[in-house]
């Protein structure tokens, strides 16, 4: 960690003037919260997070209120959020923490990693987020900020390298960690975005290596991108819409309705299989129960 981080003072200050008002940065917000809101909000923007987060929390204020139900339940209230896998390792979490935890979200990185489903960026980001701990938060935003900031790169390599972890290190304050990750992201999220970055309106303008070198355009291997029609993706969430509309299993004909293809729709319906999702019985499918 470093105490002379030139981009820390401005940037803390544009958070105070323009964070958004979401709820799992309020005050009080327990860490059980901040957890349900990570693994929501990756690959997935807060616009369309918050009315399920605030209809999961209303159901599941705790993890062992969760672990108390189904996991079909979990990825039925996950709804259209995508990425469904998401709310059975939510689930998984809660069970963990319910029967190894003691109910209480474990408060170092460490353990956080050793929970199902929770990476590197969650555990980091929880233990940050949640219990004030020193750890660098490398989301999409962050990366994209230091990356133009100090790297003077338009976009950050596919993955996180060990100089891009150790300059993201050098940079989180000793005083008030959390404040500096969030801020970052949220500088990444407004203002320092991927498409059309609104640079005059950067606090760390005059710093930023990327303006200085005259923004030169992104020349690293290609990156991915956001199809989804006429994808896997949306088959498998279209068999998915028509098991959490279903009270109870449905036949294969009603999955033979949501999607003609037959060849796509097989092969999605098997992978829905194969990462739990749906259980079959007979001729006849539903949530996991």
């Amino acid at each position: 960690m470093s105490g002379t981080n030139a981009l820390e003072e401005p940037i803390l200050s544009w958070y105070d003037e323009n964070a958004r008002d979401l709820p799992w940065r309020r005050p009080g917000t327990s860490p059980w919260a901040v957890m349900v809101s990570e693994f929501m909000l990756q690959q997935t923007p807060v616009s369309r997070v918050l009315p399920v987060y605030e209809a999961w929390m209303s159901s599941w204020p705790t993890p062992a209120d969760l672990a108390a139900v189904p996991s079909g339940e979990a990825v039925r209230a996950w709804g259209r959020l995508g990425y469904p896998r998401r709310a059975l390792r939510l689930h998984a979490c809660a069970v963990a923490i319910t029967t190894e935890h003691g109910g209480e979200v474990p408060d170092t990185y460490e353990e956080l990693r050793s929970l199902p489903g929770v990476g590197d960026y969650t555990a980091a980001a929880i233990a940050s987020f949640a219990f004030g701990r020193a750890h660098a938060v490398l989301d999409t935003n962050v990366r994209r900020v230091l990356g133009r900031a100090v790297g003077g790169v338009e976009f950050p390599a596919p993955s996180v390298t060990r100089s891009e972890r150790e300059l993201a290190t050098a940079l989180v304050p000793e005083v008030h960690p959390e404040l500096w990750a969030v801020a970052v992201m949220e500088l990444g999220a407004l203002v320092c975005t991927a498409a059309n970055p609104r640079c005059a309106q950067c606090p760390v303008q005059e710093m930023c290596q990327w303006r200085r070198l005259g923004k030169p355009p992104y020349d690293g291997p290609p990156r991915k991108g956001q199809t989804y029609a006429g994808t896997d993706r949306q088959c498998r969430g279209r068999l998915l819409a028509v098991l959490r509309d279903s009270e109870g299993p449905v036949a294969a004909s009603r999955l033979e309705a949501a999607w003609s293809d037959v060849s796509q729709r097989e092969r999605a319906l098997a992978s829905l299989l194969d990462d739990g999702l749906v259980v079959q019985e007979g001729q006849r499918f539903s949530l996991p129960g």
